[in-house]
């Protein structure tokens, strides 16, 4: 089974995503993608760790390259958002070789673990002028969306903590 979860910043989607991936399994893997650069990603991080505490997560750190972690039973990515700009924004990076890591990625876990719940983020609605850079990480993950959207078998999109299954 592989889950996608999408909605805006502050939405709700990690707590709704977590609960989801405790339905299939009391003690699944948690693959963390953001890279702790940084005061505000600390923050974030510590966030996300404190609201997973007590609920039987292990957790793996990976930025980058997860086609080659080695998962089993269920697993939650959080999140595709981080993982697409870890792999854009490196020395190597490109929009285009970031989206095919990033799905060769998510497709590689679902065929090593039984559950996958992956937390992805909606960026195209902000309506504000962006540079360069910026615009291609929201293409490129707009792109990563629809074609993990089209795969999963289900897909939420959570906001104000309502979560609405659109697939």
């Amino acid at each position: 089974m592989f889950i996608l979860v999408t909605g805006g910043a502050g939405s709700g989607k990690s707590e709704f995503a977590e609960n989801k991936t405790l339905l299939f399994d009391a003690n699944p893997l948690y693959i963390a993608a953001m890279e702790p650069s940084g005061s505000e990603a600390a923050r974030r991080i510590e966030r996300h760790r404190a609201a997973r505490a007590g609920k039987g997560f292990k957790t793996a750190e990976r930025y980058t390259d997860i086609k080659n972690l080695d998962v089993g039973g269920t697993a939650l990515l959080e999140c595709i958002s981080n993982l697409l700009a870890n792999e854009m924004f490196s020395p190597t990076g490109s929009p285009e070789r970031a989206a095919k890591e990033v799905i060769e990625g998510v497709r590689a876990l679902c065929g090593r673990c039984a559950n996958l719940v992956a937390v992805t983020n909606e960026t195209s609605c902000a309506g504000r002028d962006y540079g360069e850079g910026t615009l291609s990480y929201m293409k490129a993950l707009g792109y990563v969306n629809a074609v993990l959207a089209k795969k999963a078998d289900e897909v939420y999109e959570v906001c104000a903590s309502a979560a609405i299954r659109i697939k």
